[in-house]
């Protein structure tokens, strides 16, 4: 994986993590990714059969997981093309989006957090968008720059 991919997919992490943190202050119908991420953390342990940690780590636990695996998820939309990989970002963040509304329940986890309504479902679905597109715009920006350099050690 190239390292442009890899700090687009933690920047459209970071972004999808923030504008949810951001917005879950002033908004009681936000998404609740956290929340989301928190409950598939428990399920975890308790199929593990061992004690689940205490809500206080559950939260940095789900938190740091929620960025790694985004992040991984996000770097795939690294392509050779700027076009493709703002049309990768963007078509990964509907599918996460959606992923994140529809499969909770299947998967025996609350999905009230991503589910509240059908206004909490769209921002839902808007947060991992806006993750999909600021990693796109991440990586053209550093593989344009990449370019830019290689231009300017050729003259």
């Amino acid at each position: 994986m190239k390292l442009s991919y890899a700090i687009g997919g933690l920047a459209g992490a970071c972004a999808l993590t923030l504008i949810n943190q951001g917005v879950a202050q002033f908004d009681r119908k936000a998404p609740r990714l956290d929340l989301l991420g928190m409950n598939a953390v428990a399920k975890i342990f308790k199929n593990a059969k061992t004690a689940p940690p205490l809500v206080r780590t559950l939260f940095p636990v789900a938190v740091t997981g929620d960025l790694v695996s985004n992040s991984l998820y996000y770097a795939l939309a690294g392509s050779h093309d700027k076009n493709t990989t703002l049309l990768k970002g963007l078509l990964l963040g509907l599918g996460a989006g959606i992923g994140a509304v529809s499969l909770p329940k299947a998967a025996g986890i609350d999905d009230s957090p991503t589910n509240y309504s059908d206004r909490t479902k769209l921002m839902t679905i808007a947060w991992y968008i806006l993750g999909g597109l600021v990693t796109a715009a991440t990586i053209n920006a550093m593989e344009d720059k990449k370019l830019a350099d290689k231009l300017s050690l050729a003259q």
